[in-house]
């Protein structure tokens, strides 16, 4: 099993920043793609930023400029910098990571997600 741990949400206000943090643990060979989705009240879950294992990140359009993802691989652990941060960025946030445990087994796990909630 792979477990994912995120830590950072919060209440802040507009413009200012945030960090989440989202660490894996358990039996993990390699992982390749990591990456932040977020779900507003009566919303659909939503692609923010993704990094893979080579570092290559992609942002949806209302992170680009804002937000930046990164990763420590010797620690099995994804960032996510939001700064300037909007109203409309409330949400509660999930990782994503995608991988193997093995040389013959894949893996996909989600966090259990941390609130962000940014007042006007």
């Amino acid at each position: 099993q792979v477990q994912l741990v995120e830590s950072g949400g919060g209440l802040v206000q507009a413009g200012g920043s945030l960090r989440l943090s989202c660490a894996a643990s358990g039996s993990i060979f390699m992982i390749n793609d990591m990456g932040w989705y977020r779900q507003a009240p009566g919303k659909q879950r939503e692609l923010v930023a993704t990094i893979t294992s080579g570092g290559t990140t992609t942002y949806a359009a209302s992170a680009k400029g804002r937000f930046t993802v990164s990763r420590d691989n010797s620690k099995n652990t994804v960032y996510l910098q939001m700064n300037s941060l909007k109203p409309e960025d409330t949400a509660v946030y999930y990782c994503n990571f995608a991988g193997a445990r093995d040389r013959w087994t894949t893996f996909e796990a989600w966090g259990q997600g941390t609130q962000v909630t940014v007042s006007s």
